[in-house]
């Protein structure tokens, strides 16, 4: 086999903002139906916060080339 066993965890390292922006939606989607009228701010700050979450898999994705 060649390779690096980095490569995997750098693999593996993606799969934490995966599960954080499918909690940003449910949680969204609850707060939605909770309070309707807050659509809109909910909204804005759902998508700063997958903005980020992807931005910390990205990072991990291009450390996988970098080291």
């Amino acid at each position: 086999m060649t390779g690096s066993i980095a490569t995997i965890g750098y693999g593996i390292a993606t799969l934490g903002p995966s599960l954080a922006i499918g909690m940003i939606g449910a949680k969204t989607q609850e707060s939605t139906a909770r309070q309707p009228e807050l659509k809109g701010y909910l909204r804005i700050n759902m998508f700063l916060a997958i903005a980020f979450a992807e931005a910390l898999g990205l990072i991990g994705f291009a450390a996988g080339f970098v080291f």
